[in-house]
C-alpha cells in the first residue's frame, strides 16, 4: 500500500492527498476534507452523517408538534364543554330576561 505522500486527491488529481476519510477510505486534499467531532471526513461522508441525525431530529419534532396539536384540541374541547355545562345550569328565566323585568317592576 502506498504511503499518504504518494496519494492524490480523489476529486483533484493534480493535488497531493493530506488525509484519508475513515468512512469511505478514500484520499483527499485539504480543500475536500472537513473536521467534524475530532474526525476528518470528506463532504459525502459528512453529508450522510448529518442527514441521518437531522432525519431523526425531524421525526421527533414532528411527533412533538402532533402531540401539542392534539393536546390543544382536547383542551379547547374540554373548555367549551365546561362553558356549555355552565350555560345549561343557568335558569331559563335568566335567558328570557324575566329576571330583570320582574326586578324592575318590583321597584316601581
Amino acid at each position: 500500500m502506498p504511503s499518504l505522500t504518494q496519494q492524490r486527491c480523489l476529486n483533484h488529481s493534480f493535488r497531493e492527498a493530506v488525509a484519508r476519510c475513515p468512512g469511505c477510505k478514500q484520499y483527499f486534499c485539504r480543500e475536500c476534507v472537513t473536521e467534524h467531532e475530532d474526525r476528518v471526513l470528506c463532504a459525502a461522508c459528512l453529508k450522510k452523517l448529518t442527514r441521518s441525525g437531522s432525519t431523526r431530529r425531524f421525526r421527533v419534532v414532528q411527533l412533538a408538534v402532533s402531540v401539542q396539536c392534539l393536546f390543544g384540541v382536547l383542551t379547547a374541547g374540554l373548555f367549551f364543554y365546561c362553558i356549555g355545562r355552565v350555560l345549561l345550569a343557568i335558569p331559563d328565566s335568566f335567558h328570557e330576561g324575566t329576571v330583570w323585568k320582574s326586578s324592575l317592576r318590583d321597584e316601581e
